[in-house]
């Protein structure tokens, strides 16, 4: 797990917006997390639709998927933090972290976590 400090400063239920181009992963994605306590507000498919979701649904943490059909994880991560949309990303991928090189901590992710790993501990401790 790749771990950067956060900018978040907790409240009660932590809304989510998970975004993936597989609806299994999603569909685990959302039981985990909310079956932990988090609120899953939405979720989103490939890169376009995840900047517009985040832009409108304003969620607290963005489960991005690094390989997206249409941008790559990091891209999106750059376009939100260019944006000013306040929220915290954490980039998920079947692969590991170190496969990826300096283009986490470049992208102004909060974190990275193997999909393997996730659970909503892991993202309360990204969170801060």
């Amino acid at each position: 797990m790749f771990v950067r400090s956060p900018t978040y400063h907790g409240r009660m239920s932590v809304t989510v917006l998970i975004v993936d181009d597989h609806p299994t992963f999603r569909s685990f994605a959302r039981e985990l997390l909310e079956g932990e306590g988090f609120e899953v507000v939405g979720e989103s498919e490939d890169g376009a639709s995840a900047i517009t979701a985040t832009a409108a649904l304003r969620p607290d943490l963005v489960l991005l998927d690094v390989q997206l059909p249409d941008l790559t994880g990091f891209e999106v991560t750059r376009r939100l933090v260019s944006d000013g949309i306040p929220t915290v990303v954490v980039l998920v991928s079947s692969r590991d972290a170190s496969d990826f090189g300096d283009e986490i901590t470049a992208s102004g992710a909060a974190g990275f976590v193997p999909k393997a790993e996730l659970s909503g501990a892991v993202l309360t401790t990204l969170l801060g």
